[in-house]
């Protein structure tokens, strides 16, 4: 790469597909195209942890999933479990039609084990603090856009949930499967490409705000490693930290393209400034200079719409809405409660918007409101929820904690009349709005100490340790906003504390109070395989707002 940060090396010959730059101990792989061969890829990804040691992630651009019968016979094996990758990877979505039947959260989720699809659009953040931006699929051509293919809203939502913050340096890495329109001006020679309908303007627009450290893309069938490129304008502007652009080739391509790159990265918000800025000899202009300006000329002030707040009146006839201004006063009165930010991709908790399902809904206060989830554990176990869209407990305005205490206590009431004991998680890792959860556990199932221990052994089964954290703590005095962690409060007061460093199973909470040692029903850990009819969930909802009716604190006005 030219740069002192940056030491080249590459694995001996005859091991084609693989370019690679190594700092300090971890390392991180990108790849290309997989295009169904996913047994290809990790047989690939295991040999070389053999030679070079353990990844830390797998972070795959392109067409991951493939659309003939031998790809999706391959794909069959990883869903049911029959087998595993053997390192955490992370993908996009589809990119054409046929593949977009196995992303049908655009949210994101675990399409398998150890096999995470990211979502539509957003921003992951590491336990680490390490910035990962994402955009899955193509440009949208025309309207309505489909399914495969972003528009103009996904990456100006994208942007703004970024750049809102006045501390934005850039992000550490940006993955997108199209390719920035004129990435290759002032860099180097790309060959068999054909620059007249490689890649994406929208794309482009994005890496230049963005400004990330590195940026993977593929679909091309080419590898190309552009030259670094500054941020910044020499002599004009501040010094700023340079981009590298890495296009990688498809799995199993005819002449041996790289489809493979490692390299190590340290997060921007842990870098030194001084060796963040530091040139490499190589560097040229950005190749989105010219670009940018007429971006600037055309769309200037760009930003993502606010939307508007509003409630759900469960008093009045369904799909009524009523401005939060309205009705209860906010609790301070000489200081506006801080605006929550916006989530940077549709959020199916955000009361305001229209992924909510809201004959889910059971109460609704000033801040919180309580819902049915969604492939719920049994027919009482609910969410809360803050109105406004915020990632954990601990970054919750106090405002918002205050009424997330009363609905507790609200709930606790309620289950304790039915002789049922109150068990609430929260796991803030792979998930951007806050949803606290709460199964009621039969009082003849288990005692508190069952369900503790139950947490506690099945921790230590998947090498965690529960620390347990004085009942009248403040969980914001143990971690800091954004950092990854998993949380449980009992019925006792009782607290149970894991923070999160690299990898953790998505369903753990509910695998603990599905299994024999609480509820006894292990069948429905996983929260999609318990599919009710609306109907049902309609019945649910009515049973449980009829009962919980005397202990809801928003009516008691």
């Amino acid at each position: 790469m030219g740069s002192k940060d940056f030491l080249n090396w590459r694995l001996e010959a005859g091991s084609p597909g693989i370019c690679s730059t190594r700092i300090g101990d971890s390392t991180r792989l990108a790849c290309g195209d997989v295009e169904g061969k996913l047994t290809a890829l990790f047989n690939r990804v295991r040999s070389i942890q053999k030679k070079s040691g353990d990844f830390d992630l797998l972070l795959c651009v392109g067409n991951f999933l493939g659309t003939t019968a031998e790809a999706e016979s391959e794909w069959a094996e990883y869903k049911s479990g029959a087998k595993k990758a053997p390192m955490q990877t992370y993908i996009l979505g589809a990119n054409n039609q046929e593949t977009t039947k196995y992303y049908s959260d655009v949210d994101g989720c675990e399409l398998a084990e150890n096999i995470t699809y990211l979502g539509r659009k957003g921003v992951f953040t590491g336990a680490s603090g390490l910035q990962i931006a994402y955009l899955s699929g193509t440009e949208a051509q025309n309207e309505p856009a489909p399914a495969y293919s972003f528009t103009s809203k996904d990456t100006t939502a994208l942007k703004s949930s970024l750049m809102a913050s006045s501390k934005f340096k850039g992000v550490d890495i940006l993955l997108t499967s199209e390719w920035p329109k004129g990435v290759w001006q002032y860099g180097n020679n790309l060959e068999d490409v054909d620059t007249k309908l490689c890649g994406s303007i929208a794309v482009a627009h994005l890496a230049s705000i963005l400004k990330p450290r590195y940026h993977f893309a593929a679909l091309e069938g080419a590898n190309y490693e552009r030259l670094p490129y500054r941020n910044h304008v020499i002599l004009q502007e501040n010094a700023q930290h340079v981009s590298r652009f890495i296009a990688l080739a498809n799995i199993g391509n005819s002449s041996k393209k790289k489809y493979l790159y490692a390299f190590s990265i340290t997060p921007i918000s842990s870098m030194d400034p001084t060796e963040l800025v530091k040139q490499p000899l190589d560097v040229t202009e950005s190749p989105y200079r010219k670009m940018t300006k007429e971006f600037q000329k055309t769309k200037p002030g760009e930003t993502a719409p606010d939307e508007a707040q509003f409630f759900f009146d469960l008093s009045k006839r369904e799909g009524k809405k009523r401005s939060s201004e309205g009705g209860r006063p906010p609790f301070h009165q000489s200081k506006l409660p801080r605006k929550p930010p916006n989530p940077t991709s549709p959020c199916w908790f955000c009361l305001a918007s229209p992924e909510v399902e809201k004959h889910l809904v059971i109460s609704i206060g000033t801040h919180c409101y309580i819902a049915l989830a969604k492939g719920s554990l049994t027919p009482d176990h609910v969410l809360i929820l803050p109105i406004g869209h915020h990632q954990s407990v601990v970054e919750l305005p106090s405002e918002v904690i205050e009424e997330v205490e009363k609905c507790k206590l609200a709930l606790k009431k309620f289950y304790k009349s039915i002789d049922k004991r109150f068990v609430m998680f929260e796991r803030n890792y792979r998930s951007q709005h806050l949803q606290l959860q709460v199964v009621p556990v039969p009082v003849q199932c288990c005692t508190t100490d069952d369900i503790k221990e139950a947490f506690i052994v099945q921790a230590e089964e998947q090498q965690m340790e529960l620390l347990e954290i004085p009942e009248h703590s403040d969980l914001k005095q143990i971690i800091q906003p954004g950092s990854a962690y998993f949380y449980v409060e009992l019925d006792s007061g009782e607290k149970l504390f894991y923070r999160i460093k690299k990898q953790f199973p998505l369903q753990f909470g509910r695998e603990v109070l599905a299994s024999e040692a609480v509820l006894n029903i292990p069948d429905k850990a996983n929260w999609r395989e318990c599919t009710y009819s609306r109907e049902d969930e309609e019945e649910f909802a009515k049973t449980f707002r009829e009962g919980f009716q005397p202990y809801d604190f928003s009516l008691l006005d």
